[in-house]
């Protein structure tokens, strides 16, 4: 099977940081983020993966490509700048992107049978499958309302969040989501351009894990998992 990264964002809430390092080159026990991510995939049989991300930071990805993976099979999707989360996926070849893929932001920390989401997604024929993960601050992040498996509301990091399900940032995603991207548009974000829609016409489904997961977005999450994720 095939999976994507999404590691083309800006990290501001790291700067001056994030300046200098891509955020999903941060590292966590001295392992970039992203290699973590990686590391998931193959662990589950995905093994043909692509990255999209800033073209100025293409010689720092060839460099941590080199490092860790330099037999994979691992190709970039290269940006001018950061265009969103749909964006990037928009712009996948479509012979590749002809069957459902898993993907993933590329700033978060996750463990999980990934097959079993995989076969939740098949089974209920829906056009994206979100990992959800119970957390105790929901208004941090994107939160949804769930009905038997289906995704009936879906808001981003809402006041009164729905309840303490949240988006983890990983998702199985059919080509069919094409069709919902507003053509001529250079910036488009999953969260807020596709996700409600497909809430609204109950194609989107949730699958609840029980695994780790923790995102390094702000100096005080990338502390917490650098002290915690290698030690659980």
């Amino acid at each position: 099977m095939k999976g994507f990264i999404l590691a083309g964002g800006e990290g501001t809430r790291l700067y001056p940081l994030t300046l200098e390092i891509p955020k999903p080159l941060l590292p966590v026990g001295k392992i970039p983020v992203i290699t973590y991510l990686v590391e998931l995939y193959l662990r589950n049989g995905i093994n043909d993966i692509k990255i999209s991300i800033q073209k100025k930071h293409l010689e720092d990805f060839y460099k941590w490509r080199a490092t860790y993976f330099p037999k994979g099979k691992i190709n970039f999707l290269v940006e001018l700048k950061g265009a969103g989360t749909f964006t990037p996926i928009i712009k996948l070849d479509s012979k590749w992107f002809s069957e459902p893929i898993v993907v993933s932001n590329g700033d978060e920390l996750k463990e999980l049978d990934l097959k079993k989401m995989i076969d939740f997604h098949k089974r209920k024929k829906g056009v994206v499958t979100i990992g959800v993960v119970k957390v105790k601050n929901p208004q941090s992040y994107g939160s949804v309302k769930m009905k038997e498996g289906r995704i009936i509301e879906f808001i981003e990091k809402a006041k009164n969040p729905p309840s303490s399900y949240i988006n983890s940032g990983l998702y199985i995603i059919s080509p069919i989501a094409r069709e919902y991207f507003q053509k001529g548009a250079k910036f488009s974000m999953l969260e807020t351009d596709l996700f409600p829609k497909l809430a609204k016409e109950r194609k989107l489904f949730g699958y609840k894990w029980e695994g780790k997961w923790m995102d390094v977005g702000t100096w005080e999450r990338w502390e917490k998992a650098i002290k915690n994720w290698n030690q659980e």
